[in-house]
């Protein structure tokens, strides 16, 4: 086993179950002696908050000052000196981000087209690229299920079924993109149990650590 850290995105629509099979591979790899980080974005910066503001339907922006404020806080997100992914990697720990600029690629690209958020993000050399992305794919249905059944969990405003819809498709057209730019990116099965799917995640994750 390998223990160069490496910087893992996690990537579904809602309701995918990101945030429990985070926790259970960073867990599985900590018990492989490869010490681990979790993280999320929007971040807990400032700007982070912001972003949790307009998702929330309390801040009015547009969907290109959407975009524009996710690359800010994606690049923070990369440079923060304390807790930043560039200086947890440098520390040699293992990065798992529970969203990325591929969320920006689809959620914002359903709105603004893909090209403008790519410029914002792909093309900003103090973005880094993911050693690998784990896409957890659920139906637009069963996802608004999941987040029906969350309680006192507040509705953001992408939620409902039509946007959730354009958006998995975004994903994957995003993926064929990124596939051709040589970005290592993995579709895992997010049906099943907690511990079938978690499985799944750790069979695609652990040959990266070869």
């Amino acid at each position: 086993m390998n223990n160069s850290p490496k910087f893992i995105v996690f990537e579904g629509i809602d309701g995918a179950g990101k945030t429990t099979q985070i926790k259970r591979l960073a867990s599985h790899l900590e018990n492989l002696g490869i010490k681990c980080n979790i993280t999320a974005e929007p971040t807990t910066y400032p700007s982070g908050k912001k972003i949790r503001e307009a998702l929330s339907g309390r801040l009015a922006v547009t969907p290109l000052e959407m975009a524009e404020m996710f690359a800010s806080d994606r690049e923070i997100h990369n440079a923060h000196e304390h807790d930043g992914i560039n200086a947890c990697l440098e520390n040699g720990v293992t990065v798992i981000s529970d969203r990325y600029y591929y969320s920006s690629l689809a959620y914002q690209g359903a709105a603004l087209g893909y090209d403008i958020v790519a410029r914002l993000n792909l093309d900003n050399v103090s973005i880094r690229r993911p050693d690998l992305c784990v896409f957890l794919d659920l139906t637009p249905e069963r996802s608004l299920e999941r987040i029906g059944a969350r309680a006192d969990v507040p509705t953001e405003i992408y939620e409902n079924r039509e946007y959730l819809e354009k958006t998995r498709k975004m994903f994957f057209d995003t993926f064929e993109r990124l596939k051709a730019r040589g970005e290592n990116i993995i579709v895992i099965d997010a049906y099943g149990s907690v511990d079938e799917v978690a499985e799944r995640i750790a069979d695609a994750v652990l040959p990266i650590f070869e």
